[in-house]
């Protein structure tokens, strides 16, 4: 089984970065994923960027994982 949680980008530097969820962060590898900016949503998964996610999808999906 696979999990792939939502975050937002907060900082980019090259193909790698930072993503934040609920007070979590994680670094992130974006070489899966290409045209990623500050502020946009992704999938995290094994700490790989793997889809993009709008972001009232992504806010979403947090607050329905957040009432668990």
């Amino acid at each position: 089984m696979c999990l792939a949680v939502p975050m937002k980008v907060t900082k980019i530097d090259g193909d790698h970065g930072i993503v934040e969820s609920a007070a979590l962060r994680h670094k992130v590898n974006f070489t899966l994923l290409k045209g990623v900016k500050t502020g946009d949503y992704v999938l995290l998964h094994a700490g790989f960027a793997i889809a993009k996610v709008k972001p009232d999808e992504a806010k979403g999906t947090i607050k329905m994982a957040m009432e668990i």
